[in-house]
């Protein structure tokens, strides 16, 4: 497997650098690290971001009852995070003009724990995290009725998703709109 999306990426703090190497050990372990049967594995996310107006698009997760990035698993076969993270996110907003967003770099990675639920015992997902942009937010459609969707400003969605580690992901995507400001 190849896990080379890794190498460029730097870790903020200790945490993270432990998740990162939790990651590199899990990619040279399996042979497919993106299995959900292991305990650890890989999954891809995207924020979807408006960066004209400086949204953000935020779903609720009925399983984890919290609002959260669009992403998910692989399916049988892909090993791109990046591809699997856009899949994830068309098929959960029903956006059209999704795009990696300023670039195609991870954004964020971190290990989150799922409690046991839907026939699966408790497990861990190693989450690497992009950001992706839409040039037309009014075309968002959420997957089902029940997974809605929510466009917020980056200060509504910090206070909606609490301490949970979306937060992280949310601080560094007001860094990079402050960077690239848009017509908002």
């Amino acid at each position: 497997m190849s896990s080379g999306w890794l190498a460029g990426y730097q870790a903020a703090g200790e945490t993270e650098a432990a998740d990162v190497a939790r990651m590199w050990a899990l990619a040279a372990a399996e042979p497919d690290p993106w299995s959900r049967s292991l305990p650890l594995h890989f999954t891809a996310s995207a924020l979807v971001l408006h960066p004209d107006s400086g949204r953000v698009l935020l779903r609720w997760h009925q399983r984890l009852r919290m609002w959260l990035q669009a992403g998910g698993h692989a399916d049988p076969g892909e090993s791109d995070p990046l591809a699997i993270a856009l899949r994830e996110a068309a098929e959960e907003t029903g956006l059209p003009d999704l795009v990696p967003w300023p670039d195609g770099a991870i954004k964020h990675v971190v290990v989150c724990h799922v409690p046991s639920g839907k026939g699966e015992p408790a497990h861990e997902h190693a989450d690497l995290r992009y950001f992706m942009a839409t040039g037309e937010p009014d075309a968002a459609r959420p997957e089902n009725p029940g997974a809605p969707l929510r466009w917020l400003t980056l200060a509504e969605a910090r206070d909606l998703v609490g301490t949970n580690n979306l937060r992280h992901t949310l601080d560094r995507a007001v860094a990079l709109l402050a960077a690239h400001p848009g017509p908002r």
